[in-house]
């Protein structure tokens, strides 16, 4: 199913001297008593949810890119080309960002976040009300309001730390002004939160392609999975590796759906690079077995900006957009991180590219993933998913995890091996498991980390595995990788990252709103 835009205001009753203007209220003027009185509103009510909130989070303009990659300005491996336009770009970059230079930009991030949970709250508290609907449907729309509270929570408690946190949707003046909670609280609230959904909502074991993109018990799962392996590290270090390692390799053994990596198409004993994995995936919308959880575009209701990516500014008379913009281009540092010769996802046209085929005309390296065939030649407007969560991210938290809780075992070094051996085509998956056997617990664990950054470099991955473990990926050589303390490092663009840098300021603005924030902005 495709989910629309809804125009109904949840939860907010709107006072009126003339009772009798109309005889039925406007949806955009209901009160939560009326509006969930029939099992559609219950449906619109969450159907809201896959457009607000966390979803925003992949949503971005042709200028400033998206949210999710001011982690990646941050640490200095990618660059916008309007980063002099676009402050919070600069701002990332150089590491002077503060809560008023990029305080309006940040607003906008916690605005977007927190209506997702205010329209999550409302859900939660009125659909057990809602006349007519079954005990099933009650639980599997309280399982994905659940999912998309939590999931709000989740970017707020890892991009600021101690947030507000509030369950019961907004009905009156009263208690407006919250405080902080602690994040030990705010985690709790999202386990829980996920927990439920997996263990009560019923949802169904089937990928979000299977099953009309509506959220899956899967999806849940690599959530709550990839929740427990974030808990373990900076700055909680609440030791949840086991839970991370048990729930992902539930995923992986079939228990919430059935997933795999794409492999390569061959030609006469070769890969056939046109229709290799990254490539099939690219020019397909999402799989249904590689991609868990996605963010749903369509032309004809939210389009998607990724497209305009794949392409610098100087290439946009060569396409059919109007303007495109390289808002995600990787540094000669980040692209380091590959082994040029080995590694497929380096190669010309897989992950990225820097040539114009048609002419010839080379440019910087910009991504090639986000390449939309009929969106830049034929119409300007893309509607491929994208993928927030995918299996390889899924094999890259169980082969952690288990490595943290139990040691690198035989499932440990597989994992991995799956992953790796699809990126290092020419090398047989024998000879890279062998390898991998014989490290000790923190060799390996720091392959699977060089693994994240190359891998799940479009999932955005990087900048929170950098907060999380507190080491920064450096180059020796082309593929070669070490790791050094964050904090204390300097950036390719000569800034040296401090212990602030691991939150974001809060928002400027928002500090001016609610006096109960306090006065320490996280260092800034």
């Amino acid at each position: 199913m495709k989910f629309k835009y809804i125009a109904c205001l949840i939860g907010l009753v709107l006072l009126s001297s003339c009772d009798d203007f109309l005889e039925e209220e406007p949806l955009s003027e209901l009160s939560s008593d009326q509006f969930f009185s029939e099992p559609d509103h219950a449906y619109s009510a969450v159907n809201s949810l896959y457009r607000n909130g966390a979803p925003n989070m992949t949503d971005g303009g042709v200028y400033n890119g998206t949210p999710l990659m001011l982690g990646a300005y941050m640490s200095g491996f990618f660059t916008n080309e309007y980063a002099g336009q676009e402050l919070h770009v600069s701002n990332t970059q150089q590491l002077t960002l503060n809560g008023e230079n990029i305080g309006g930009y940040l607003q906008d991030r916690w605005k977007e976040l927190y209506l997702g949970i205010s329209r999550a709250n409302n859900a939660i508290k009125y659909i057990p009300e809602t006349p007519e609907l079954t005990d099933a449907q009650q639980n599997q729309l309280l399982a994905e309001a659940k999912f998309f509270r939590a999931f709000a929570y989740y970017y707020l408690v890892r991009w600021f730390g101690p947030v507000p946190l509030t369950t019961e949707p907004y009905e009156s003046l009263d208690n407006l002004y919250l405080e902080r909670s602690p994040i030990t609280d705010v985690y709790s609230l999202i386990e829980s939160d996920l927990t439920e959904a997996l263990e009560q909502g019923n949802l169904p074991k089937i990928s979000m392609v299977e099953n009309g993109k509506r959220v899956t018990a899967g999806a849940v799962a690599t959530l709550l999975a990839d929740v427990y392996l974030t808990m373990s590290g900076n700055p909680l270090n609440a030791n949840r590796y086991a839970d991370a390692a048990t729930l992902s390799q539930e995923i992986i053994n079939g228990e919430y759906g059935s997933y795999a990596l794409t492999q390569h198409d061959e030609t006469g004993g070769s890969i056939d690079f046109e229709n290799s994995a990254y490539n099939k995936i690219r020019k397909g919308d999402a799989s249904a077995t590689e991609h868990i959880y996605i963010k749903e575009y369509d032309p004809e209701i939210g389009t998607s900006s990724y497209p305009r990516y794949s392409y610098p500014v100087a290439l946009a008379s060569e396409v059919l957009y109007d303007i495109t913009n390289g808002a995600y281009q990787p540094s000669s540092q980040f692209m380091d991180l590959y082994n040029p010769d080995e590694d497929l996802r380096a190669q010309e046209r897989q992950y990225f590219h820097s040539t114009y085929l048609p002419t010839g005309q080379t440019f910087e390296t910009a991504p090639f993933f986000w390449h939309d065939d009929t969106a830049i030649f034929e119409t300007a407007n893309s509607g491929k998913d994208f993928a927030v969560y995918s299996y390889s991210d899924v094999l890259l938290i169980a082969a952690e995890a288990i490595a943290m809780s139990s040691g690198a075992n035989a499932n440990a070094v597989d994992y991995l091996t799956q992953v790796r051996s699809r990126a290092y085509w020419m090398s047989d998956a024998a000879v890279i498991s062998s390898e991998l056997s014989g490290l000790s617990t923190d060799a390996f664990v720091k392959e699977v980390w060089k693994e994240r950054h190359r891998e799940l470099v479009f999932e955005f991955r990087t900048w929170f595995d950098i907060v999380r473990t507190g080491q920064f990926p450096v180059s020796d050589a082309p593929g070669s990788i070490s790791f050094v303390n964050a904090v204390g490092h300097t950036t390719e663009q000569g800034k040296q990252i401090e212990e602030k840098h691991m939150l974001l300021p809060l928002p400027g603005p928002e500090l001016q709103r609610n006096p109960s924030l306090g006065n320490d902005n996280n260092g800034y």
